[in-house]
């Protein structure tokens, strides 16, 4: 017997993300203090969230919970703080004024949360720095922050939260420690991170508030900057540096906790991090081969530009030092097919991700050798670790699901009028939260001036890609809601 949806129990965990959201405004109303921005537009959304969360705290007090949460719950749960953060965070952008429309405002929320990084503004640095700020700290907030931090205060709950750890593609694999303790090193993780880049980019010449908008939006793999050409503007140092950190928080961070805690063994032996860096590695020469050979860049313009297009495209972060679209037409088609490969699983990165191609490669290598040896019984490992045959089914269902979610977004993106270059590009970097696509919504352009009902349909791309799809389908079921 089914056991009945408990609303209750997650407007209780939500109210705690809200509290989190509500904190996080009032500390960019101080920044705006400190930049002489007006902080009301900071201080009124902080309030209202908080009563709202506080709301949700009172009908929930005397509520006591036996054992874990449900998988019911952990689904609803997820997808209703993603949904809520995105709404609340569009507050600081209307009362400003800065995108005085629901809609583009609601975009460039969802877009920061999702750490997707698209964006609908036209002049990036026209607005006040506190709002570039609150931008830049949606990314962090988004990539990994709230997460851990909900995590972290699950033991206030009195309930397991794998189910929560689970649900957020951002941390798939189960490792030993408690789940509290966990979220502890990854938050330590994260918040170092993100210091050593402030750390490098200022070295290189940086201010400190663009290298800490740069950090945030490169550890979360979201890919807000402060500046209308991204990246572009500045050194060669600069771009090395963004470079090299994208790689780090496109890996798993498991292979950070491991390599915090000195388990060399465990990073060397995991396939999918060796996967990882052997895409990046042959996608990037390729890349940069192209731009020596065909478009004559000189040997380090090539590598370096080769290099950081595959690297942002890949950890889906969405930087750029480069407009792609003007390079020959097979040169930015690789980039395009790179939109579907993703980081790692349990990184910051959205995408299909890493381990689910390796384990569709192994499929096929497995069909070919079956060809060959009709009677062997082959088995599938990741890692050494035997992967059963549900779980396989579930991974190879996940990508096909994918593709299909992907070409019904382009066949609606068509009908609301689009060409065919924009609405594949737009789908495709919206659902695997990149940023820049291809056609009207390359590097060198924007979002603003899609229609609103393309807006809302990527908005939704962006949550859905985001809580990995099965997350948000499974609210429309019927079954779902039944008893």
């Amino acid at each position: 017997m089914l056991k009945a949806l408990n609303i209750r129990l997650c407007f209780k965990v939500v109210s705690r993300n809200l509290f989190i959201l509500s904190a996080a405004m009032g500390f960019c109303a101080a920044i705006s203090l400190a930049f002489s921005d007006n902080m009301f537009p900071f201080l009124i959304p902080a309030m209202v969230v908080f009563f709202v969360g506080w709301g949700m705290h009172l009908l929930t007090r005397k509520l006591e919970i036996n054992g874990s949460m449900h998988r019911k719950e952990a689904y609803l749960t997820v997808a209703l703080s993603w949904l809520l953060l995105s709404i609340f965070g569009a507050l600081p952008y209307l009362i400003s004024g800065t995108i005085p429309s629901f809609v583009n405002a609601f975009f460039e929320s969802v877009s920061g949360f999702t750490t997707t990084g698209s964006s609908i503004l036209e002049d990036i640095e026209s607005l006040p720095a506190s709002i570039l700020f609150w931008r830049s700290l949606t990314h962090w907030i988004g990539g990994i922050g709230i997460i851990v931090l909900v995590i972290i205060v699950m033991p206030s709950l009195q309930i397991g939260g794998y189910h929560l750890f689970s649900m957020e593609s951002s941390f798939q694999e189960k490792i030993r420690p408690r789940v509290s303790a966990m979220g502890r090193q990854l938050l330590l993780i994260y918040v170092l991170l993100t210091g050593l880049q402030v750390l490098l980019l200022s070295l290189g010449g940086m201010n400190l508030f663009e290298s800490v908008c740069h950090a945030f939006g490169t550890i979360a793999t979201g890919g807000f900057s402060p500046k209308n050409d991204s990246i572009a503007g500045y050194s060669a140092y600069i771009q090395y540096v963004v470079m090299a950190f994208m790689v780090l928080s496109g890996a798993n961070f498991i292979i950070h906790y491991h390599l915090l805690r000195r388990e060399f063994k465990k990073v060397r032996s995991n396939e999918e991090f060796l996967f990882y860096l052997a895409v990046i590695s042959l996608l990037g020469i390729i890349l940069s081969g192209i731009l020596f050979f065909k478009v004559q860049l000189p040997m380090e313009d090539s590598v370096r530009k080769g290099f950081f297009q595959v690297v942002t495209i890949v950890t889906c972060t969405g930087y750029a030092t480069a407009d792609y679209l003007e390079w020959p037409i097979y040169a930015w088609t690789i980039l395009f097919i790179a939109m579907f490969l993703g980081g790692s699983t349990g990184s910051t990165a959205g995408g299909i991700k890493m381990a689910r191609h390796l384990i569709l490669v192994k499929n096929f290598a497995r069909l070919f050798r079956q060809l060959t040896s009709p009677f062997a019984v082959l088995s599938i490992k990741l890692s050494r670790k035997a992967i059963n045959d549900t779980e396989n089914s579930a991974i190879l269902g996940f990508i096909s699901l994918y593709l299909l979610v992907f070409v019904m977004g382009c066949l609606a993106m068509l009908i609301l009028g689009l060409d065919g270059k924009t609405a594949a590009g737009s789908v495709a970097t919206c659902m695997a939260g990149i940023g820049p696509g291809i056609g009207s919504v390359g590097p060198a352009s924007n979002f603003a001036h899609l229609p609103v009902a393309a807006k809302m349909l990527l908005s939704l791309l962006m949550l859905v890609g985001r809580l990995e799809i099965y997350t948000v389908i499974i609210l429309f079921s019927r079954s779902f809601w039944k008893p």
